[in-house]
């Protein structure tokens, strides 16, 4: 492998320059992991292609070589979802970030996939358009990151992750064709099955995104709480009562003290938990309602409200939230990052349990989360120079996915499952589900090659390292598919 390795490095060489193909070991250490640093694999080889053709021809020549490949973009997943094969191709759509195309009669930007989130918003927006999606790392996380991810944001509760907001896809088929999938129209939903696949079925090097009209109307507050049970108790109540805000967050007070620490961001002081509610829309709808959720606020036993005077006060509300993970760093040393769901009714009984489990354990749990539609955020904080202690931080983030399961929940909403949480899928999905999920992969890669050990647990029909199913498939045995 080491030497078609080589030959590979000279081939791009020719094809991409020489800047653009990295073989240093130092250099290749760059990218060894994504956001989540718990897992890491030094590259084989590293490219840096420019186009869709270029892509095209990198993945041809790893299939007739028979090596595998992973696509990464800004590489700020929380998965695990982008780390690299050390006997593989890393390609890194970085160099890709132009911003196409802007029509916006019908509404729409094409833009290539290493495009940072927040610039689509920043080349529309003197349009009086944004793009709605909005990671909290959306200041640096790539385009083509979020369709590979189906990336959410605060304010998805309203309108939707990533699938929403996608058009179009142009992407390089894991063989080395160029293709076009396309939402709407007959026939399967590709692009359905594409947007959030986590790049095992291609690469994006193109895409057609949806842009939202700025709304005419924002109004942003800051709920404090005594506890974190009486806050979930006030996002339950604005549900009930028809509201559905643009945004609904909440953070407890380990992780208001982390992003104290980190930003300063001035939410006041003895809070057991902070809600963030954002209303949008017509100005006359929005002041209405915004009147009723203050008043389910106070009643729920909100102890001071903020609300945001202009757009200075409604970032400076924001900036806790959207540096929180990042924060954590400032009271832990080290740290897991959890993407769990779960049914918003349950979040008072899981939130309770999951207190339970950070005592009897003597793990920390910061909690942020998307309260308005049950995405946790848990981070499980621990001390890596410290023997075991990885191990039980482990175990009680594996519980609280376990948690969410049991509540009807799910082991992931918005980061992905990558390789952090493929030993999880069982626990979720019984054998024939994965099986079937696993055909459709092999219907876009029957080598195996793209993207490799990512999402499933085990090898399964593809011929993923360590080795190939055995025997005839249930569903193939049963009549209900055909294998080719």
């Amino acid at each position: 492998m080491e030497q078609t390795l080589r030959a590979l490095a000279e081939r791009f060489t020719g094809l991409l320059g020489a800047d653009a193909v990295i073989t240093d070991p130092v250099r290749l250490r760059t990218y060894e992991c994504d956001g989540l640093t718990a897992h890491r694999a030094v590259p084989g080889l590293v490219v840096l292609p420019d186009s869709a053709e270029q892509i095209a021809e990198i993945v041809r020549a790893c299939v007739a070589a028979g090596v595998p490949y992973v696509a990464r973009g800004s590489g700020t997943g929380l998965s695990g979802g982008a780390l690299p094969r050390t006997d593989g191709v890393l390609i890194v759509t970085a160099r890709m970030r132009r911003v196409l195309e802007i029509d916006i009669p019908n509404r729409r930007a094409v833009v290539e996939p290493g495009v940072i989130n927040l610039d689509v918003t920043r080349a529309v927006r003197p349009y009086g358009y944004y793009f709605a999606p909005d990671p909290s790392s959306q200041q640096i996380c790539s385009v083509g990151g979020n369709v590979a991810e189906n990336s959410g944001g605060a304010h998805c509760l309203k309108y939707g992750f990533t699938a929403h907001h996608v058009l179009a896809c142009e992407i390089v088929t894991p063989d080395g064709e160029i293709a076009t999938l396309r939402a709407g129209g007959p026939g399967y939903d590709l692009l359905g099955a594409f947007v959030g696949a986590e790049g095992t079925l291609g690469i994006t090097t193109k895409i057609t995104v949806r842009l939202t009209r700025l709304p005419e109307a924002v109004r942003t507050l800051l709920a404090a709480f005594d506890t974190i049970e009486a806050g979930g108790a006030a996002v339950s109540a604005i549900i009930a009562a028809g509201v559905v805000p643009a945004a609904i967050e909440m953070m407890d007070a380990l992780s208001i003290e982390a992003a104290e620490a980190a930003v300063g961001c001035g939410y006041p002081p003895g809070a057991g938990a902070v809600l963030i509610v954002e209303l949008d829309g017509p100005a006359a709808e929005v002041e209405h309602q915004f009147a009723e959720v203050e008043r389910l606020c106070r009643k729920a036993g909100a102890f001071e409200i903020r609300v945001a005077a202009g757009d200075a006060e409604r970032a400076l509300i924001w900036k806790g939230r959207k540096s929180a993970f990042a924060a954590v760093g400032r009271i832990s040393p080290a740290y897991i990052v959890q993407d769990g769901v779960i049914p918003r009714t349950a979040l008072p009984e899981v939130l309770a349990r999951i207190d339970e489990l950070s005592a009897e354990s003597g793990v920390r749990v910061a909690n942020v989360f998307h309260a308005g539609d049950g995405n946790l955020h848990p981070l499980v904080l621990f001390d890596d120079a410290v023997p075991g202690a990885a191990e039980r931080a482990e175990e009680v983030s594996g519980a609280i996915l376990d948690l969410c399961i049991e509540h009807g929940g799910s082991i992931t909403g918005e980061h992905g499952v990558g390789v952090d949480k493929a030993r999880y899928m069982p626990r979720m999905f019984n054998e024939t589900d994965l099986d079937t999920m696993q055909m459709v992969r092999c219907g876009f890669d029957p080598a195996g090659l793209c993207n490799p050990g990512k999402v499933f647990p085990t090898p399964r029909l593809c011929g993923e390292v360590p080795g190939v199913r055995r025997g005839v498939h249930p569903l193939v045995a049963q009549g209900k598919a055909e294998q080719f």
